[in-house]
């Protein structure tokens, strides 16, 4: 059977046979209004007509069982009553999965905001860190909103499709920076902001053995693409983009779908071997690979240098919001502090402060128990001239810790001093 295009609640989608895989859209149209002056017909009589009076963005599921959340519970999962899928029981062989194989995780209490509008690249170009002018379709990249005195709000993973520009941002963090956005749209602007959160579902795949899934998968194309590259699949007609990178690492892949098709991809990554993992494994997985987060590294008492997110920071687009204070922290070595990984002896409290030599010189923002009852870890805020690597620090009264580097920290680069003098506009 030939593929075809069907209206899908306002928008275009191709249908594609589906028994098992993943297909590939041929025109990369999910996400993508209907031109309503020149409709296309519905090709599929067993499917409903879309209503009249459809949103612009409406990407309800049909009138049929669809709650992806019922179909996790029945499996065993264990589910918050704000719709977080906690744990399925099984966290420490998960937390090897992630380690040895790949697992999937649902994190669909992330945030999305969908950005359109003629003018959506200059303006997000102008809202973040990031260089979004450079970007084509089908790329994508890590950015940081910060405030204008380039304090730290939330890392959003960008993703430029053809006529929006989609947005991943942290939990509960969708909204606030959906308004933060709307408070600098000016009249004449072309931009619309939707946060389209409660329309879509989110996974991620990670482990070492994410390449040979998405093989799997039929999404072998995928494999050895630069993180950011997405493209744009069908599940018996539903919507998927299927992403390289996800919330923690370049490596691994990052899915976006109508809930519609979550159920079924859920399953179809299962029966390809991967893991469910649960979010509060996520959490561990997060504090031991460093990547700050929204009221613990990420507040107005630290700003993004300090954070230490030089890979979504661009040092010659010219002027956005908080670039007058980085450009200033960089040329004037004003970086006092900086985010490291702490190896404790006993569990620490979030907030405590950390000391050297009895002086303060810093401040843990999380922490999480290990795998073993004796392994604690955590991440802290220290004075660069006092610890770095490999020294050791009393956190709260008397808990010893070690700074140790964290991978999603490590891969940062920062501009070296002939990068900064070249580029860097005053």
């Amino acid at each position: 059977m030939a593929a075809t295009a069907i209206p899908c609640a306002g928008y275009v989608a191709t249908r594609v046979p589906f028994p098992n895989k993943l297909r590939q859209l041929q025109n990369s149209a999910w996400w993508i209004p209907i031109n309503r002056k020149n409709k296309l017909k519905n090709l599929n009589s067993r499917l409903p007509s879309p209503p009249i009076a459809a949103l612009p963005f409406d990407l309800s599921p049909p009138p049929i069982d669809n709650d992806f959340l019922d179909t996790m519970t029945a499996s065993g999962a264990k589910v918050s009553e704000e719709g977080v899928v906690e744990t399925f029981e099984n966290d420490d062989e998960a937390l090897d999965s992630f380690d040895n194989g790949v697992v999937v995780v649902d994190l669909s209490h992330f945030g999305r905001i969908r950005v359109s509008g003629d003018d959506r690249v200059h303006f997000l170009h102008n809202q973040s860190t990031s260089n979004f002018e450079c970007l084509k379709d089908g790329q994508g990249c890590e950015t940081v909103f910060v405030t204008p005195t380039a304090r730290t709000i939330d890392i959003a993973h960008a993703w430029i499709m053809k006529n929006a520009i989609m947005l991943v941002v942290s939990p509960t963090m969708s909204g606030i920076i959906a308004n933060m956005l709307n408070k600098y749209i000016f009249f004449a602007d072309k931009v619309e902001i939707q946060d389209i959160t409660k329309q879509t579902c989110f996974f991620i795949l990670a482990g070492p053995k994410s390449n040979q899934l998405i093989h799997n998968l039929d999404l072998g194309d995928l494999v050895g693409q630069p993180c950011g590259t997405h493209r744009h699949y069908s599940v018996n007609g539903m919507p998927v983009t299927v992403a390289v990178g996800n919330i923690i690492s370049e490596e691994g892949f990052s899915l976006l779908m109508s809930p519609a098709a979550a159920g079924t991809v859920w399953k179809n990554i299962l029966s390809e071997g991967a893991i469910p993992l649960g979010s509060n494994a996520w959490e561990k997985i997060r504090i031991i690979q460093g990547r700050p987060a929204p009221g613990n590294e990420l507040t107005n008492e630290f700003n993004v240098l300090e954070a230490g997110l030089w890979n979504s920071i661009s040092l010659d687009k010219g002027c956005y919001k908080g670039q007058e204070t980085i450009s200033r922290l960089i040329t004037y070595d004003g970086v006092k502090q900086r985010l490291w990984g702490l190896c404790l002896s006993a569990p620490a409290q979030p907030g405590s402060s950390i000391f050297v030599d009895g002086r303060k010189v810093g401040k843990l923002t999380s922490y999480t128990s290990g795998r073993k009852d004796s392994e604690h870890f955590g991440l802290g805020y220290v004075k660069k001239q006092a610890a770095t690597s490999g020294d050791t620090v009393v956190v709260g009264d008397n808990v010893m810790g070690k700074v140790v580097e964290v991978p999603f920290l490590a891969r940062q680069c920062p501009p070296s001093k002939a990068q900064n003098q070249s580029s860097l506009i005053i």
